[in-house]
């Protein structure tokens, strides 16, 4: 293990590092475990999101309340992911990445401890949303320790891999969360989830050191944050990727919340076969983050972001034209949801690096903390869209219209920002 405040450990073989030279850097050999270590903190956030939800009828019954009531626990817990992620990251550019860290992983440990034995559903809302404040700092923390480690194509792999850890753990956790069920009642998924968050904690405090060195830190008070947001905001080469993965997570989401009633109630597929399908679709969205690392050194990431961008609003117009023609069946939509999965894992990583590579290491917090929290708000308010039906609930033509709307908008702010810096 390397000491946190070592300064001769050579960088990997060609990985090209942030000029600010970091209080350490990884070698080869500890990219493998920092990865192990950044995912599972990334991953926190959307499994406590999504875990839970197929229990719903359960804690319903055991609370002694409404479903609407229960709903809103996921409520606190998206606002809380995205106020934790505007605060956390200044605070990570000004006392550096692991205290935030720490403080965000115990906190979030102590508010799932809670949840199992919450009887009340007004403080299970409460103890969501600090659950979603701290689990924010996972995210945000993890996008600046890359940011502060990597540039270019070295951050470009390295996203990549972080990107299927953040798009698996949404996509897995209601299928995780339902087996659970299957041995134990629904406070076993926030046991697990105190006790992925416990050995997160150690791993960070016994492994992970300091990457944003002291000479880089800077403290900011109000004026200063926000006319540092107001400069992210002022460029183009930060708006416009930020809007791209926004706009991408809202198409992406929306499918993640509507797919599971459509499958069923439309094409009549089991809940055991809706899973399968579930299973096919994440599989695309894994073959798609890797073609992209193999991609990484060939093809620029401009263009590799470009590509995902077109495959996606060409995925989604096929559903949107079988939609609305009235002529889908099960096997054709699966598989341009799987494509649409596969375009994701190009968006992902590629507008990540693309918005954070040209932002100064004394500002990478800040920069991810808004563009996380900017990421859920678009995603939730977009996926939002596809249940404004006549019932109230999502229907494949609601879901597709959305979908192919959003990835629209997303590929007309990627062609913005490119423009934006050409010219």
């Amino acid at each position: 293990m390397q000491s946190p405040d070592s300064s001769s450990t050579a960088p990997a073989r060609g990985a090209s590092v942030s000029s600010s030279v970091p209080s350490w850097t990884p070698s080869r050999g500890s990219v493998a475990l920092l990865v192990l270590v950044l995912g599972v903190l990334t991953a926190t956030g959307p499994l406590a999101t999504d875990m839970y939800l197929p229990a719903f009828p359960q804690i319903t019954g055991d609370l002694g309340t409404s479903e609407a009531r229960v709903q809103l626990t996921l409520t606190a817990m998206m606002l809380g992911l995205a106020v934790g992620q505007l605060v956390i990251g200044p605070m990570s550019d000004a006392w550096g990445r692991r205290g935030p860290l720490l403080v965000g992983v115990a906190v979030f440990t102590v508010a799932s401890v809670l949840c199992v034995f919450v009887a009340d559903v007004t403080w299970f809302v409460v103890l969501r949303f600090v659950q979603g404040v701290a689990g924010a700092a996972g995210a945000v923390v993890s996008r600046a320790v890359v940011r502060d480690l990597f540039k270019g194509d070295d951050a470009v792999r390295f996203f990549s891999r972080l990107a299927l850890v953040m798009m698996l753990a949404p996509l897995l956790a209601p299928l995780l969360g339902a087996q659970l069920l299957l041995v134990g009642p629904w406070q076993l998924s926030f046991l697990v989830l105190a006790v992925m968050s416990a050995l997160s904690f150690v791993l960070v405090l016994v492994w992970l050191p300091e990457s944003l060195p002291v000479g880089e830190r800077r403290g900011r008070g109000p004026r200063a944050l926000v006319a540092t947001v107001g400069g992210l905001l002022r460029q183009p080469r930060f708006v416009g990727p930020v809007l791209t993965l926004g706009l991408s997570f809202g198409m992406l989401f929306t499918y993640v919340s509507a797919f599971s009633f459509v499958s069923q109630s439309e094409f009549g597929v089991s809940p055991q076969l809706y899973a399968g399908l579930f299973a096919v679709n994440a599989l695309g969205m894994m073959a798609g983050t890797q073609v992209n690392g193999l991609l990484v050194g060939r093809v620029e990431t401009l263009r590799r972001l470009g590509s995902g961008l077109v495959l996606a609003l060409v995925s989604v117009g096929g559903l949107v034209v079988l939609a609305l023609a009235g002529v889908a069946v099960l096997w054709v939509v699966v598989a341009l949801l799987a494509l649409m999965m596969f375009s994701v894992g190009f968006v992902m990583p590629n507008a990540t690096v693309t918005a954070l590579d040209g932002q100064p290491v004394a500002v990478a917090g800040t920069a991810s903390a808004l563009m996380g929290g900017l990421q859920f708000a678009l995603g939730g308010g977009v996926a939002s869209l596809a249940g404004l039906t006549s019932t109230g609930e999502p229907s494949l033509v609601s879901m597709s219209v959305v979908m192919v709307s959003a990835a629209g908008l997303s590929l007309l702010a990627y062609v913005w920002s490119v423009r934006t810096k050409v010219g």
